[in-house]
């Protein structure tokens, strides 16, 4: 047992899905048009989410299916012909220059950011969304960049496994950053189990953790993965710092402030780190991966300012962000995640 439940479908494609991976064999309507919509990606997440804990009542051998993996694999072409076409990448165009870009930091909410919101206008229910909405990745968190660790080599091999030794406590449970933003949830009194917002995630919340799963699993796409890995890292500092405060602000609880107050500075040495040597290492033993690199930053910059959208549109008119019929209700007495 899992303790994680398959979620509710959202169309035809997630409802065929979740019908074969309960019962018998199901026909699967064709990949939708829309790449970023609500069935395609729920169905993506549901299908990386075999590579991970699973579901109860779905058996483990499932996540090597042929069939599902046939699916995965259209899916997953959807995705990526939309992300190259939406974070497109010129033939100049450079890796130092990409990352020096994220650190052009707006001044004030005009950017669109979700921190900035937070910081200046947020609610404590407003928090609440935010949080249980990242839940889907932080209660996992650095799972996915993991699996680019036996594709690397050399400096970026090692720069990288030194910064997921800190992202996975450096050898403490207590101090494993899922675990952290587990006890975050549990100050902003959010149910801390895994998976536990996935029906109330929207599209735009799901691709983003379907971006660092596909870029994962594929060996081929080693270097968008580190792409990504660099945006996290480059970007972190100063949205915690205001996530920090906001959280501060509104009396949400020692364990609350701690997760952002804890990446800080640990995200500052690990953007260097990350810049200098995976990057950096990474190019010099690949340097043919340079665009992938490119188009990882880009990609995930364009699916973070989809979900901005979704989040400061609604809360700016006064409404939730969460899909239609979901809240974030207290829930007692609730296992503890992350460890």
């Amino acid at each position: 047992m899992t303790g994680v439940r398959l979620p509710e479908p959202r169309g035809p494609l997630s409802a065929a899905l979740l019908a074969a991976l309960r019962g018998p064999d199901t026909a699967f309507p064709p990949v939708p048009a829309d790449a970023y919509g609500d069935d395609p990606q729920l169905a993506l997440y549901v299908l990386y989410e075999l590579h991970y804990r699973g579901f109860d009542g779905v058996a483990d051998d499932r996540e090597w299916e042929p069939r599902l993996l046939a699916l995965r694999a259209a899916l997953e072409d959807r995705f990526l012909r939309a992300l190259r076409a939406d974070a497109p990448v010129g033939p100049s165009d450079t890796a130092g220059a990409a990352l020096d870009e994220l650190q052009l930091e707006p001044v004030g909410e005009a950017d669109g950011s979700p921190s900035h919101f937070l910081h200046d206008h947020g609610t404590l229910e407003h928090a609440r969304e935010y949080a249980a909405l990242r839940s889907l990745y932080h209660l996992k968190e650095a799972d996915p960049h993991a699996w680019v660790i036996p594709r690397l080599r050399g400096r970026a091999k090692a720069a990288m496994v030194a910064v997921e030794f800190d992202e996975f406590g450096a050898g403490r449970a207590d101090e494993i950053h899922a675990r952290l933003f587990a006890d975050l949830m549990d100050d902003l009194d959010l149910d801390t189990s895994y998976g536990r917002y996935l029906d109330a995630a929207p599209a735009e919340a799901l691709a983003t953790v379907n971006l660092m799963s596909l870029f994962g699993l594929h060996r081929s796409l080693r270097g968008a993965l580190v792409g990504h890995f660099a945006t996290v890292e480059v970007t972190s500092s100063p949205a915690s710092r205001r996530l920090a405060q906001a959280l501060s602000r509104l009396n949400a609880g020692p364990a609350a402030v701690r997760f952002y107050t804890e990446h800080v500075e640990a995200d500052a040495v690990h953007e260097q780190v990350v810049r200098h040597e995976v990057v950096a290492g990474l190019l010099a033993d690949e340097p043919w991966l340079e665009t992938d690199v490119v188009f990882g930053i880009r990609a995930t910059g364009h699916l973070e300012d989809r979900l901005a959208t979704r989040l400061l549109t609604a809360w700016r008119d006064g409404r939730s962000a969460l899909r239609a019929n979901h809240v974030t209700r207290p829930s007692r007495a609730r296992p503890r995640e992350g460890t």
